[in-house]
């Protein structure tokens, strides 16, 4: 029986699983950032809810890697006083999207 390590790797062979893994993989740790500033601050989710504008459900699905919209995300990271910045790899031989 193959490990999940070992059905990882051969999964990430194939282009499409490994740029939806990659996708996921980012969104995770958005969450979990965006978890741990608004823990950091003290903060409830009910708070930061009602200063960025969004529901309590949405900053709690936000804060459990569901996927949401960019309004919702930019609404708390403003609340939360986070920076949202964008990365371009430095040697890029192909379009990432």
């Amino acid at each position: 029986m193959k490990t999940l390590k070992a059905h990882l790797e051969g999964k990430l062979q194939h282009d499409r699983f490994r740029k939806l893994f990659s996708e996921e993989k980012q969104l995770a740790q958005l969450s979990m950032q965006i978890l741990e500033v608004r823990q950091r601050l003290g903060l409830s989710q009910r708070e930061v809810a009602e200063k960025a504008k969004v529901t309590q459900q949405q900053l709690s699905k936000l804060e459990h890697g569901a996927n949401c919209n960019v309004s919702t995300f930019l609404k708390v990271c403003n609340a939360l006083g986070v920076l949202v910045a964008l990365e371009t790899p430095e040697f890029v031989e192909e379009p990432v999207v």
